[in-house]
């Protein structure tokens, strides 16, 4: 039988798979990012480049735009709602639970809870 993926390797995929939107990004260097300046990197970001500095040939930190900022935060969080509705399809067992049962649960009924003073 086949295993199916966690919730955290299925996040982590589709977080992985959205971040390669970056991957047209221009690396540079943090010593050539100190030569560039913060003036020029902002420039560029504002211009629309997306940018990566590296240490040591690894990526360290990124300079975007603030559209493009923008951007990422929206692709993560549809991202987080796309792993919730996956997981809820893998997982679903076709139960239902009704308000009553829910209510229930609480030690309450409909009545009850109608009878309370709203203030």
């Amino acid at each position: 039988m086949r295993r199916l993926p966690t919730i955290d390797q299925l996040y982590r995929f589709l977080y992985s798979f959205a971040m390669v939107t970056l991957k047209d990004a221009r690396e540079l260097s943090v010593t050539d990012a100190t030569k560039r300046g913060v003036a020029g990197l902002v420039a560029d970001a504002e211009g629309g480049t997306d940018l990566v500095v590296t240490r040591r040939q690894h990526p360290v930190a990124a300079v975007v735009g603030i559209r493009r900022l923008a951007e990422l935060e929206e692709a993560a969080a549809d991202l987080r709602d796309l792993a919730l509705v996956l997981s809820r399809a893998v997982t679903d067992t076709g139960r239902r639970t009704s308000l009553d049962e829910v209510i229930a649960a609480f030690g309450h009924t409909r009545e009850s809870l109608a009878a309370i003073d709203d203030e």
